[in-house]
């Protein structure tokens, strides 16, 4: 049986020649590799026809983390923290979200990767989440702390399908993140939150596999149950070929 191909969404950089360039943490791809994924890396900028055919020739999509969503997407709150905003990559996940959404095709958001899910169906996010949720616990423990440090516990609701793939209601979990989200669309649904109530993961209703999560599993890809997120997005792309 072929080995199903994952698209990895890449960041943008300015490189000190001022050309930009695309850019990919090594971690997302070790972490596909070893659920038995074959990784290719996806740049910004696509339109959406050619988005239409890129999912044709893929089997599943990993959105991953990187700087802020413009907050001007979800009519979020300005802050002074808001940083990396990159626009056309911003244009291209939304869209890549919304038909992979309406393909019933695999996808799986990690950390930005959940926000792009949650805008590109219609929620919203905290802009910073120390200034809307005063009493939260902290969250952004980047980037002077090791991106493996377990940051906390998230508890993860029972019978959804992250439950299911990790084997447990409460999994320990890095934090690297000052944005959250807020408003839920109606087609998702909160499976998993931190101990302030803070959504740590989404699922995606009448779906094979929409699964978005807060906190940085391919950091800590060692824990069976992080690594094991990855195996359930190259499962279900391999039952999508």
């Amino acid at each position: 049986m072929p080995t199903p191909i994952i698209g990895i969404t890449a960041g943008r950089v300015l490189s000190p020649t001022q050309v930009y360039e695309h850019t990919l943490s090594d971690k997302y791809v070790t972490a596909v590799r070893r659920a038995g994924g074959l990784p290719v890396i996806l740049p910004s900028g696509l339109e959406n026809g050619q988005i239409t055919e890129l999912l044709e020739k893929l089997d599943g999509v990993l959105l991953t983390g990187g700087g802020d969503i413009d907050p001007q997407l979800f009519n979020g709150i300005p802050h002074p923290r808001v940083y990396g905003i990159d626009e056309p990559r911003d244009i291209f996940e939304l869209e890549l979200v919304r038909q992979a959404a309406q393909a019933n095709f695999p996808f799986l958001g990690i950390c930005r990767g959940v926000q792009v899910i949650n805008v590109a169906l219609g929620g919203s996010l905290f802009t910073d989440i120390g200034a809307q949720m005063p009493a939260s616990e902290r969250h952004d423990w980047f980037p002077n702390i090791p991106r493996d440090r377990i940051s906390h516990v998230v508890s993860i609701q029972k019978g959804s399908r992250l439950a299911r793939l990790t084997s447990t209601t409460q999994l320990e979990v890095n934090s690297l993140h000052h944005q959250g989200l807020d408003r839920i669309p109606d087609r998702l649904r909160v499976v998993a939150r931190a101990a302030d109530d803070l959504v740590e993961a989404v699922e995606l209703s009448d779906h094979p596999f929409g699964l978005g999560v807060q906190w940085h599993p391919e950091w800590l890809a060692e824990s069976p149950g992080n690594q094991a997120i990855f195996s359930g997005l190259v499962e279900a792309a391999r039952n999508h070929k």
